[in-house]
């Protein structure tokens, strides 16, 4: 009865886990990385297109990103796009191949993006909250049309609180191994 309510609370709260983990992909650890560029897109022609689908990215070094454009009349948007997303690096071209080499951070500056992961992270777990009390206002709905039991009810809120403490967790995981890998480079 409240199967469906708990199987759509766990459907909401993994779309909240993959939509952090994309987030921090965007969190520059001092490592080349292409998921870096996922946001980034040019203007093709008229049409806002993504990097990857103009180009080939890859890692040429640990700190070197190089990017290939299929068409060299690419090579100015790519760069000037580079420049406005705000990944605070400088691209360089030698015609063919944009070259991303990436500085070495600072202590401050990995300090700084420690406090951005938690900041993501929080607002992952607020959302996993929302979607908590989503799911316990719609079960306490279906108690008062006598739908369920009031002690089906008590079950159905202690599997909800089982399921976010999971999901919990596994964002404290995740925001804990982000920042060791930014204060281990």
């Amino acid at each position: 009865m409240y199967s469906d309510v708990l199987k759509n609370l766990e459907d909401r709260m993994r779309k909240t886990i993959l939509a952090y983990q994309d987030e921090l992909k965007s969190v520059r650890a001092g490592r080349a990385n292409p998921a870096l560029l996922d946001g980034i897109t040019i203007d093709y022609y008229g049409t806002q297109t993504p990097l990857n689908q103009v180009s080939t990215i890859n890692v040429a070094e640990a700190r070197l990103l190089t990017i290939q454009p299929w068409d060299a009349s690419t090579i100015g948007p790519i760069e000037k796009s580079i420049m406005q997303s705000n990944l605070g690096i400088t691209p360089s071209n030698d015609g063919k191949i944009i070259r991303l080499p990436f500085p070495a951070l600072t202590e401050d500056r990995r300090k700084e993006l420690a406090k951005l992961v938690k900041k993501y992270g929080e607002n992952a777990k607020v959302s996993l909250r929302n979607a908590r009390r989503d799911s316990l206002d719609e079960l306490k709905k279906m108690e008062k049309s006598s739908e369920i039991s009031e002690d089906e009810l008590r079950n159905a809120e202690q599997d909800v609180q089982d399921i976010i403490n999971k999901y919990t967790k596994e964002v404290d995981s995740i925001t804990k191994n982000k920042e060791d890998e930014l204060m281990e480079i």
